[in-house]
């Protein structure tokens, strides 16, 4: 490829490939499969992994008697000839070159076996070769520390500087055969496949009721690695296996029949599923990215239509689910409401505040975190060295933490998990979308609306937030947003916060990254911010109410009327060129 573009003097290519070296944050390396220091291929993963290396024998005195564990997706680059697997099996050749214990599964699995292995064998750290639900032609490496939950900083920017320190491949680096047979190489797959799903059992709760449900569900793993663990986990809940969509169960790095393999995108990525369930009459649909740690749900309503539920909206349902289990579980516990003060429940900033109307009312704690797992798995982690427990953590990205064993979002047990309750209300003559209203009656309508606008040029980004930052004259943030009134903004970029005495920010800022939040009089709330992984400015936006306001199509069209404001004044979209998100 290299010498084609040499021989057409394609610079601007060259450019591309060789001009800066792809950057190393915390969630690891995510880019696309070809040649170049700006590409992931065998020698940009030699180096990091070099890198990584020695950043963990500078941290773990230990590392030679513990080890890292290694997995991957079955992402595979013909014309380069990059795969998840070689790039696994050269880490693996990296940490076992200088005497370490590597634990390298043999087969693809989904991301949270990676943290999962961490924790339960008690490792230093653990990789995972994914690009998740990214285009076809990508590939990522994402690193987990040895509390089990993803890198944060400053051990990012501690591995971007070994990396730079060790570029020179060492004297073995390509030669991946030093690792068969070798003693410090060991295959955890076939006692982690055990034993995920032997813990997984402790968080059935209703065995009787799943061994007789009558619900029928359909599955997709979207030409990813979910197949296998999800049939897998449905056995451990004594279920009935789902029915899978035939043209989508078996790992294909070119995702023949979908545009994007990300679930997320909604009803595109489901139409076999939707017409899969049609011929088994199934009404559930459960839907994994390819590498099987984010799920999209839906439901069959009453006149034929699918539902797609909102990772915000599944954020809720689980949440009271699991909730109620605790609950039932915990009765004697919790005579005098003591058991309540140790439980905890996260969400990311962006993701809807239903938990916290949930907490207020039924007296457990509700923490938010920054955008993303590695803040809500990291916070776990304390919390649960605390003593204390953490029945579950969302994001409105379709991820979900149900069950702790798992530091991370995890695909595979929330796909059962959801399957338990969708038959334990199907017992009621309930559905799952007639249970989200129920519990929005209960806590309050939490209406969501979330989007994003394309833009490759990081100056038009840089000056749409600066913008909203001199609104209105210097240092002013806009008091308006078209008829709504704006109460409250904090800048996560700066660390400003109008709310707090001191107009300093709680949660951790970052100047790397834009984010901003606006509040507004009529119980708005509305996040700006830029994405780590795409070329996206995104925006979440909710409306909150107390409970005793049920008037939804009213709040609904309050919402949408918000969004189109934040859209016109805010992003303005003409003026800065920006591209919408492709319905």
């Amino acid at each position: 490829m290299v010498k084609q573009m040499i021989a057409d003097n394609n610079r601007e290519e060259l450019q591309k490939c060789f001009g800066s070296r792809m950057e190393f944050g915390t969630a690891g390396l995510r880019a696309a499969m070809g040649p170049g220091i700006s590409q992931m291929n065998d020698l940009t993963i030699i180096q990091t992994s070099q890198g990584l290396c020695r950043y963990l024998e500078k941290n773990f005195s230990d590392i030679k008697k513990r080890g890292v564990v290694i997995s991957f997706d079955a992402r595979a680059h013909s014309s380069s000839g990059g795969s998840s697997k070689r790039f696994a099996q050269l880490a693996a050749t990296a940490f076992i070159s200088q005497g370490i214990p590597v634990y390298l599964f043999s087969n693809i699995t989904p991301t949270p076996f990676v943290p999962y292995t961490v924790s339960h064998l008690n490792l230093c750290a653990g990789i995972m070769v994914t690009a998740s639900h990214n285009p076809k032609q990508d590939n990522g490496y994402k690193v987990y520390w040895d509390n089990g939950a993803q890198i944060i900083s400053p051990h990012d920017k501690g591995i971007s500087q070994a990396i730079e320190e060790n570029q020179e491949p060492w004297t073995k680096a390509w030669d991946d055969s030093i690792i068969s047979n070798n003693p410090l190489l060991h295959d955890p797959y076939s006692t982690i496949n055990n034993d995920y799903f032997e813990d997984l059992k402790k968080y059935c709760f209703h065995r009787n009721t799943n061994s007789s449900s009558t619900v029928k569900f359909v599955h997709t793993s979207v030409h990813g690695v979910g197949h296998d663990f999800v049939q897998s986990a449905f056995k451990a809940f004594d279920f009935v296996p789902p029915d899978a969509v035939a043209e989508q169960k078996a790992p294909d790095p070119d995702f023949p029949t979908v545009k994007y393999p990300n679930p997320e995108e909604g009803k595109g990525v489901l139409t076999l599923s939707f017409a899969l369930a049609e011929k088994t009459q199934a009404k559930i649909v459960l839907a994994n990215d390819p590498d099987a740690d984010r799920l999209a749900v839906a439901e069959q309503q009453e006149n034929g239509e699918w539902k797609v539920f909102s990772g915000n909206e599944m954020g809720a349902l689980l949440g009271w689910w699991l909730f109620t289990n605790w609950k039932e579980k915990n009765q004697d516990r919790n005579q005098d409401g003591n058991a309540l003060k140790d439980l905890y429940m996260l969400s990311s900033t962006v993701s809807s505040k239903i938990l916290r109307a949930i907490a207020l009312k039924e007296g457990f704690h509700f923490e938010e975190t920054l955008t993303g797992f590695k803040w809500m798995g990291n916070r776990a982690k304390q919390l649960l060295e605390q003593g204390k427990t953490v029945l579950f953590a969302f994001e409105e990205a379709i991820g979900y933490m149900c069950c702790p064993f798992v530091l991370d979002k995890d695909g595979v047990s929330a796909a059962v998990i959801c399957a338990e309750l969708a038959s334990f209300l199907a017992t009621k003559n309930l559905s799952l979308a007639q249970q989200l209203k129920a519990i929005y009656i209960e806590y309050g309508y939490h209406i969501t609306k979330a989007s994003y606008f394309i833009c490759h040029n990081q100056n038009i980004i840089k000056n749409l937030f600066e913008n909203l930052r001199n609104y209105d004259g210097k240092n002013n943030y806009p008091k308006t947003c078209g008829k709504f009134e704006v109460s409250g903004v904090r800048d996560l970029t700066t660390g400003y916060d109008s709310s707090q005495p001191d107009k300093k920010a709680i949660l951790p800022t970052s100047k790397s990254s834009q984010m901003i939040t606006f509040t507004f009089t009529n119980g708005g709330v509305a996040t700006m911010r830029t994405s780590g992984t795409e070329p996206k400015i995104k925006y979440y936006a909710e409306l909150c109410v107390p409970p005793g306001n049920s008037d939804y199509e009213q709040l609904k069209k309050e919402l949408d009327e918000l969004v189109s404001a934040i859209e016109e004044y805010f992003f303005q979209p003409e003026k800065n060129k920006l591209q919408p998100k492709s319905e």
